[in-house]
Protein backbone atom coordinates (compact mmCIF):
# COMPACT_ATOMS: atom_id res chain seq x y z
CA UNK A 1 0.00 0.00 0.00
CA UNK A 2 1.94 3.53 -1.05
CA UNK A 3 1.49 6.06 1.64
CA UNK A 4 -0.16 8.89 1.01
CA UNK A 5 1.05 12.51 0.33
CA UNK A 6 1.92 13.30 4.04
CA UNK A 7 4.13 9.76 4.32
CA UNK A 8 0.82 8.20 6.29
CA UNK A 9 -0.76 4.93 5.22
CA UNK A 10 -4.58 6.08 4.77
CA UNK A 11 -5.71 3.46 7.35
CA UNK A 12 -9.79 3.68 5.66
CA UNK A 13 -8.32 2.72 2.24
CA UNK A 14 -6.43 0.16 3.19
CA UNK A 15 -9.75 -1.25 5.35
CA UNK A 16 -11.88 -1.37 2.38
CA UNK A 17 -8.98 -2.66 0.40
CA UNK A 18 -8.96 -5.56 3.05
CA UNK A 19 -12.55 -6.26 3.24
CA UNK A 20 -12.82 -6.24 -0.51
CA UNK A 21 -9.79 -9.08 -1.27
CA UNK A 22 -11.69 -10.98 1.63
CA UNK A 23 -14.65 -11.12 -0.15
CA UNK A 24 -13.21 -11.71 -3.67
CA UNK A 25 -11.16 -14.58 -2.33
CA UNK A 26 -14.54 -16.57 -0.25
CA UNK A 27 -15.92 -15.71 -4.34
CA UNK A 28 -12.99 -17.54 -5.64
CA UNK A 29 -13.96 -20.60 -3.16
CA UNK A 30 -17.81 -20.54 -4.08
CA UNK A 31 -16.75 -20.13 -7.78
CA UNK A 32 -14.04 -23.87 -6.66
CA UNK A 33 -17.18 -25.14 -4.82
CA UNK A 34 -19.66 -24.62 -7.70
CA UNK A 35 -16.64 -26.03 -10.49
CA UNK A 36 -16.80 -29.24 -8.26
CA UNK A 37 -20.73 -29.66 -8.21
CA UNK A 38 -20.57 -28.93 -12.07
CA UNK A 39 -17.75 -32.11 -12.27
CA UNK A 40 -19.44 -34.40 -9.35
CA UNK A 41 -22.84 -33.96 -11.33
CA UNK A 42 -20.85 -35.23 -15.23
CA UNK A 43 -19.71 -38.29 -13.19
CA UNK A 44 -23.18 -39.18 -11.99
CA UNK A 45 -24.31 -38.61 -15.43
CA UNK A 46 -21.81 -41.12 -16.73
CA UNK A 47 -22.81 -43.61 -14.06
CA UNK A 48 -26.60 -42.95 -15.19
CA UNK A 49 -25.69 -44.22 -18.72
CA UNK A 50 -23.66 -47.47 -17.86
CA UNK A 51 -27.12 -48.06 -15.32
CA UNK A 52 -29.40 -47.19 -18.33
CA UNK A 53 -27.53 -49.32 -20.34
CA UNK A 54 -27.23 -52.12 -17.87
CA UNK A 55 -30.85 -52.27 -17.97
CA UNK A 56 -31.35 -52.29 -22.42
CA UNK A 57 -30.39 -55.57 -23.95
CA UNK A 58 -27.74 -54.85 -25.69
CA UNK A 59 -24.66 -56.63 -27.22
CA UNK A 60 -20.98 -57.04 -26.10
CA UNK A 61 -19.95 -55.07 -28.50
CA UNK A 62 -21.89 -52.38 -27.43
CA UNK A 63 -21.42 -52.34 -24.29
CA UNK A 64 -17.52 -52.42 -24.66
CA UNK A 65 -17.76 -49.29 -26.94
CA UNK A 66 -19.68 -47.65 -24.26
CA UNK A 67 -17.48 -49.02 -21.72
CA UNK A 68 -14.45 -47.54 -23.99
CA UNK A 69 -16.52 -44.17 -24.54
CA UNK A 70 -17.30 -43.34 -20.84
CA UNK A 71 -14.26 -44.50 -19.51
CA UNK A 72 -11.80 -41.69 -22.26
CA UNK A 73 -14.12 -39.36 -21.66
CA UNK A 74 -14.06 -39.75 -17.93
CA UNK A 75 -10.72 -39.67 -17.62
CA UNK A 76 -10.18 -36.45 -19.83
CA UNK A 77 -13.41 -34.78 -17.41
CA UNK A 78 -11.34 -36.30 -14.38
CA UNK A 79 -8.16 -34.11 -15.59
CA UNK A 80 -9.84 -31.53 -16.31
CA UNK A 81 -11.76 -31.31 -13.03
CA UNK A 82 -7.74 -31.62 -11.22
CA UNK A 83 -6.43 -29.25 -13.22
CA UNK A 84 -9.30 -26.77 -11.92
CA UNK A 85 -9.01 -27.77 -8.78
CA UNK A 86 -5.09 -26.98 -8.77
CA UNK A 87 -5.64 -23.35 -10.19
CA UNK A 88 -8.24 -22.03 -7.81
CA UNK A 89 -6.21 -23.29 -4.79
CA UNK A 90 -3.20 -21.23 -6.31
CA UNK A 91 -5.28 -18.38 -6.94
CA UNK A 92 -6.63 -18.31 -3.58
CA UNK A 93 -3.31 -19.06 -2.51
CA UNK A 94 -1.80 -15.52 -3.81
CA UNK A 95 -5.33 -13.91 -2.56
CA UNK A 96 -4.63 -15.06 1.18
CA UNK A 97 -0.91 -13.83 1.10
CA UNK A 98 -1.76 -10.45 -0.42
CA UNK A 99 -4.81 -10.52 2.64
CA UNK A 100 -1.28 -11.48 4.93
CA UNK A 101 0.78 -8.52 3.58
CA UNK A 102 -2.43 -6.19 4.02
CA UNK A 103 -3.05 -7.39 7.76
CA UNK A 104 0.92 -6.36 8.29
CA UNK A 105 -0.48 -3.29 8.01
CA UNK A 106 -3.75 -3.94 10.31
CA UNK A 107 -4.45 -3.57 14.14
CA UNK A 108 -4.42 -7.56 14.35
CA UNK A 109 -4.27 -10.04 11.57
CA UNK A 110 -6.62 -12.78 12.08
CA UNK A 111 -5.43 -14.69 8.68
CA UNK A 112 -2.50 -15.31 9.62
CA UNK A 113 -2.87 -15.76 13.33
CA UNK A 114 -5.12 -18.35 12.26
CA UNK A 115 -2.38 -19.94 10.17
CA UNK A 116 0.08 -20.04 12.86
CA UNK A 117 -2.47 -22.03 14.71
CA UNK A 118 -3.12 -24.40 12.17
CA UNK A 119 0.38 -24.65 10.99
CA UNK A 120 2.72 -24.15 14.55
CA UNK A 121 6.04 -23.98 12.83
CA UNK A 122 8.36 -26.82 13.34
CA UNK A 123 5.33 -29.28 14.14
CA UNK A 124 3.48 -31.44 11.71
CA UNK A 125 0.26 -29.70 10.35
CA UNK A 126 -2.67 -30.21 12.00
CA UNK A 127 -4.60 -28.60 9.62
CA UNK A 128 -4.73 -30.45 5.73
CA UNK A 129 -5.99 -27.86 3.28
CA UNK A 130 -9.39 -28.79 1.68
CA UNK A 131 -8.26 -28.16 -1.69
CA UNK A 132 -5.28 -31.15 -1.08
CA UNK A 133 -8.28 -33.04 -0.18
CA UNK A 134 -10.34 -32.79 -3.30
CA UNK A 135 -7.86 -33.27 -5.42
CA UNK A 136 -7.97 -37.70 -4.58
CA UNK A 137 -11.93 -36.95 -5.56
CA UNK A 138 -11.08 -36.79 -9.03
CA UNK A 139 -8.08 -38.94 -8.93
CA UNK A 140 -9.99 -41.78 -7.88
CA UNK A 141 -12.43 -41.06 -10.49
CA UNK A 142 -9.69 -41.18 -13.12
CA UNK A 143 -8.46 -44.62 -12.08
CA UNK A 144 -12.02 -45.58 -12.35
CA UNK A 145 -12.68 -44.04 -15.97
CA UNK A 146 -9.21 -45.72 -16.82
CA UNK A 147 -10.55 -49.14 -15.80
CA UNK A 148 -13.78 -49.00 -17.71
CA UNK A 149 -11.51 -47.74 -20.67
CA UNK A 150 -8.70 -50.68 -20.36
CA UNK A 151 -12.27 -53.53 -19.68
CA UNK A 152 -13.97 -52.08 -22.69
CA UNK A 153 -10.89 -52.05 -24.72
CA UNK A 154 -10.26 -56.13 -23.55
CA UNK A 155 -13.74 -56.94 -24.02
CA UNK A 156 -13.75 -55.70 -27.67
CA UNK A 157 -10.61 -57.83 -28.12
CA UNK A 158 -11.40 -60.52 -26.91
CA UNK A 159 -14.73 -61.09 -27.91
Amino acid sequence: MNPDDDGQINSDRLLEQYKLYVEMADRVSQRRDQSNRFYATLVAAFVALLVVMARLDVSTDTWSVVFGVVGAFGMAFSIVWFINIRSYRELNSAKFQIINDMEKLLPYAGYSKEWEILRPPGDSPRYIQLTRVEQFVPAVFFVFFLALLIYGAYRLMSG
